[in-house]
């Protein structure tokens, strides 16, 4: 029996708990393996139930401190890129080296193909069962819905980091693709192209968008999948695919009705999803907070912030213009052991030092249809929706002919996503390299900056920047390197003689 089969056949029983307490709105969905297959998919009521552990599951799973969930993820997607220089004591230094997610023996590797699988296994049971539950016609469409797009979710990651872009070789095979619940039969697969597999996410996500269509989530759970996140995930899909227009189209339906955040809530320190941009986020409470680990790597300016490993590469910050509100969110870090390092104050813990999660945000889905007239030949299309994002942040505004614009809009990306976990997965899609160099002058001098003590004392220092500049091997980045795509666990190799 494959690895698929066997890690997941009981998972199912495991988040069911509140079900038959009549809590199905709640988060919370503790663990338990008491309940039978029948009882979890007796009525639509159970159901969600089990999508709602499945969303805890995908984000409040430790494997390691440094992997709190699906979080765990984007960290080491923009540690893996130009901008997040990566201080070289905790959390995701490995992968900041690309020393790490080649190796099919690493935690890492085996803890996100652990997470997208058992998030896989789940909603192919919740599609199956579904129609044979107790419930109304509405309902289970919700469930559908809800599982495809979660489902789609999952494989759209497998698709962005497992292998080369599409438009490189969309013939190029992947992962495996299960679409059934598995059981003690099942057999492990051979890998899918990437044809295949994005052919099964657009068709999930066009298939939850009907079956989403009227779903009005209730404002305070942007948890819950509704047509917009489902409509969000088409379009970056489609932006994958280099289907231009139906990126934009998709983008667009996404962004209706949560625009765009003033500067206040743009320095409030991206933890609250009532935040009027985003779309989709992981809530926490003091009670379930543990995907709030991650602000002590994001987070370098709280005092209860712990790691502080999430510094800024002083070069990406000549690209903000002085005015720009985001510029102001850059400080040079004057405390001792730090002095020197560029600090980005985007994310910053509650004062119970706990922050939401964000998944999607209004100004990514203006970038993607900017990107998807712009490569489609629209481009008086494509700046109005840049300038939208320009204007919001009192950026200067981006005038035609000045430059390349699908240029422009890939450093927007980079500066408005920074840490939101696009960084490696937009280099592997555009088929780019990662491009870092050391904090030094022409005649290659540490550059001096001046920071502030505790004391209050202004001094000069060494500006501290990206420490690694080229892969373990000791050659230059370049693109389509070996060391983006994430590997298959060795165990997984072990035990699916088809793969």
């Amino acid at each position: 029996m494959n690895l698929f089969a066997k890690k997941y056949k009981i998972y199912l029983l495991s988040i069911f708990v509140l079900a038959l307490s009549g809590c199905k709105d709640q988060l919370d969905t503790m663990p338990t393996d008491a309940v039978t297959d029948t009882e979890i998919y007796k009525n639509t009521s159970n159901i969600q139930t089990v999508i709602n552990g499945t969303w805890r599951y995908l984000n409040d799973t430790y494997f390691t401190f440094a992997n709190p969930g699906y979080s765990a993820f984007m960290r080491t997607s923009d540690a893996m890129a130009n901008d997040v220089a990566v201080t070289t004591k905790y959390g995701y230094r490995d992968p900041y080296a690309f020393t790490e997610l080649f190796d099919r023996s690493t935690n890492r590797v085996n803890a996100f193909w652990t997470l997208l699988y058992k998030v896989i296994d789940n909603t192919n049971n919740v599609i199956a069962k579904t129609e044979q539950a107790e419930g109304t016609r509405e309902e289970k469409d919700l469930l559908i819905g809800q599982a495809k797009t979660l489902r789609a979710f999952a494989y759209l990651n497998f698709a962005s980091y497992y292998q080369f872009s599409y438009l490189k070789d969309k013939n190029a095979l992947t992962v495996p693709i299960y679409t059934e619940p598995s059981t003690t039969a099942t057999q492990g697969k051979p890998k899918a192209s990437l044809e295949e597999i994005y052919a099964l996410i657009t068709s999930d996500l066009t298939d939850a968008i009907t079956k989403l269509e009227g779903y009005n989530r209730p404002s305070a759970q942007k948890y819950r999948v509704d047509a917009h996140v489902a409509n969000g995930l088409l379009a970056r899909a489609y932006l994958n695919m280099g289907q231009w227009e139906l990126a934009a189209t998709a983008a667009a339906n996404a962004a209706e009705g949560f625009p765009l955040m003033n500067a206040e809530a743009y320095y409030a320190g991206f933890n609250d999803a009532q935040n009027p941009e985003w779309i989709w986020g992981h809530l926490q409470t003091t009670d379930q907070s543990t995907a709030s680990y991650t602000f002590h790597y994001l987070d370098v300016s709280s005092s209860g912030s712990f790691y502080f490993s999430f510094m800024a590469d002083p070069f990406f910050k000549d690209h903000f213009a002085p005015q720009d509100v985001r510029t102001a969110l850059f400080e040079w870090d004057g405390l001792p052991g730090r002095e020197g390092f560029l600090r980005y104050k985007k994310f910053k813990f509650k004062q119970n030092l706990i922050g939401d999660i964000v998944y999607m945000r209004s100004s990514e889905m203006w970038l993607i249809q900017a990107e998807g007239y712009a490569r489609a030949g629209q481009q008086v299309e494509a700046v109005n929706a840049l300038n939208t994002l320009r204007e919001a942040r009192n950026a200067t505004p981006y005038i035609a002919q000045e430059g390349d614009l699908v240029e422009a809009i890939l450093l927007e990306r980079r500066k408005e996503l920074w840490g939101e976990g696009f960084g490696l997965s937009d280099i592997i899609r555009n088929q780019k390299s990662v491009v870092r160099k050391s904090f030094l002058d022409d005649e290659g001098s540490p550059i001096k900056v001046t920071i502030t003590t505790p004391a209050g004392e202004q001094k000069q220092v060494n500006g501290q920047g990206h420490r690694v500049v080229r892969f373990p091997d000791g050659n230059a980045f370049e693109a389509n390197s070996r060391y983006y795509i994430f590997a298959i666990p060795l165990v997984e190799q072990q035990q699916n003689p088809n793969l």
